[in-house]
């Protein structure tokens, strides 16, 4: 890949060697992407906050540092985006919410304050659903980013991390911020192209940033492949930089895992009545990359799960309501706080949830937990679509309805997963693979999805140019 630092699509892999070398300076690179922010993000919607001073002067910082010898590691000078529910002392962050739009971050959170420590770059705050809670990616009040592989239709981002996978596919950020509480980072990356990890709740550090769901809160990173993926995350799970360092150039640790191939793997499908959920054209791309994982050597075989995946996804609706209800129902409560009334009800749906019925939900958890698990002996990873069919229009989505069929179960269940591209359809629209590894195997996850990505045509993982 080019590391022009005019290309607004350079990944943090190519940009981490150049700046070792010095073939590019992170300041040419920050520069470049703010110009293009200014260009094209009042189309695109995707930042809540631009913080472009500061990122120029973090530019020049990193400059010196990497010229001096004193570069970190792979992250040092890398522009990212940062969803706006994630505290950065001193500045406005606003959760989505109109209601909390002079909230002011009294600290960093550990998350934020690694990604920064490493040498990342942060070119301001990324646009998010209300309080995070949406699959959509719509907001009524602080307005709803364009998704921009289509630019004559305003199609949805997907949610809640909207501004930030935009900010990404649109050549915005090199990667970004997301958090995913029943797919609001898979969801956003199956929309907008894009590669998206869902790390195992506690996997990461939670506190300075907003909570929706203190039990399935998980952030993750979007970027633009699996390799750009595992460096974000291995920064964001608090390596360092040397041991990173070490580790790509050796290829040891996830970046032998990324080598080992799949062959011989047990990876489990859909079943007749889940394929039932999805469009015909997201049919043919998950059965063509089912035909392509074969051809790697991947044993692949229908897996049914012992609920369907709908029942889960209600489960899973029922604990976010609750818990959030319970860190923001005084706003929501009060009819005249300037609230998203899409989102509204979906925080009040908790009011009614009883200390009985909470704990019902948390033991129910646990058991849908061991069926899972038992019904997965023998299987390495569980593959669906990421979503059921390619980004609709703003116009024509079901508020009532969440497009997480196959991302919320998997939060449910405490497992991880990776959203990435698995083609293009004939109108030029992303579809996803979704891959599904037990609660701390990222490992695995990141494995098959590295031998897909490689075996893939170069169409599927395009990304929208516009005008670069």
């Amino acid at each position: 890949m080019t590391t022009d630092p005019a290309d607004p699509f350079v990944s943090i892999d190519a940009l981490a060697d150049a700046y070792r070398c010095g073939a590019v300076k992170p300041s040419a690179v920050v520069e470049a992407h703010l110009t293009r922010i200014e260009r094209l993000d009042g189309k695109i919607g995707a930042y809540q906050a631009v913080y472009a001073d500061e990122a120029r002067q973090a530019a020049a910082a990193a400059d010196k540092a990497i010229a001096s010898g004193h570069r970190v590691g792979p992250f040092h000078g890398i522009p990212f985006g940062l969803k706006d529910i994630c505290d950065l002392e001193g500045r406005i962050t606003t959760g989505g919410s109109m209601a909390m739009k002079e909230r002011v971050s009294p600290t960093t959170g550990t998350l934020t304050r690694r990604l920064i420590a490493a040498g990342g770059i942060v070119l301001g705050k990324t646009r998010t659903v209300e309080c995070a809670y949406g699959g959509w990616g719509t907001n009524q009040r602080m307005g709803t980013p364009w998704n921009p592989w289509d630019m004559a239709t305003h199609r949805v981002p997907g949610g809640s991390s909207a501004g930030s996978a935009a900010a990404v596919a649109a050549g915005l950020a090199v990667c970004a911020v997301g958090t995913d509480t029943g797919g609001s980072v898979r969801l956003p990356a199956a929309f907008c192209g894009l590669t998206g990890l869902k790390t195992t709740e506690r996997r990461l550090p939670t506190d300075g940033i907003i909570p929706l769901s203190h039990t399935l809160d998980t952030p993750g990173p979007i970027a633009r492949s699996v390799l750009d993926a595992v460096m974000m995350f291995e920064v964001m799970d608090g390596r360092e930089g040397w041991a990173i360092d070490r580790d790509r150039d050796a290829e040891t640790g996830l970046y032998a895992v990324l080598c080992q191939g799949i062959a011989g793997l047990r990876l489990g499908t859909l079943d007749d009545r889940e394929r039932s959920a999805c469009s015909v054209e997201v049919l043919g791309a998950y059965d063509a990359a089912l035909e392509m994982l074969r051809r790697l050597g991947a044993v692949v075989e229908v897996f049914t799960p012992p609920r369907p995946y709908a029942e889960v996804v209600e489960a899973n609706g029922k604990l976010i309501s609750a818990e959030g209800y319970a860190h923001h129902g005084p706003m929501y409560e009060n009819p005249a706080n300037p609230m998203d009334e899409d989102v509204r009800p979906r925080f009040l749906a908790g009011r009614d949830v009883t200390a009985a019925d909470y704990i019902h939900i948390l033991q129910d958890r646990r058991q849908a937990q061991a069926e899972f698990y038992g019904a997965m002996r023998g299987f390495d990873a569980v593959l669906t679509p990421t979503a059921t069919a390619v980004a609709p229009a703003v116009a024509e989505v079901d508020q009532a309805v969440s497009p997480g069929h196959f991302t919320r179960p998997f939060n449910y269940l405490g497992m991880c997963g990776l959203a990435l591209p698995m083609g293009l359809t004939a109108a030029g629209l992303p579809t996803s693979l979704q891959i599904a590894a037990r609660g701390g195997d990222e490992a695995m996850a990141l494995r098959v999805g590295a031998a897909f990505e490689a075996a893939q045509s170069p169409l599927a993982r395009a990304h929208v140019r516009m005008g670069a």
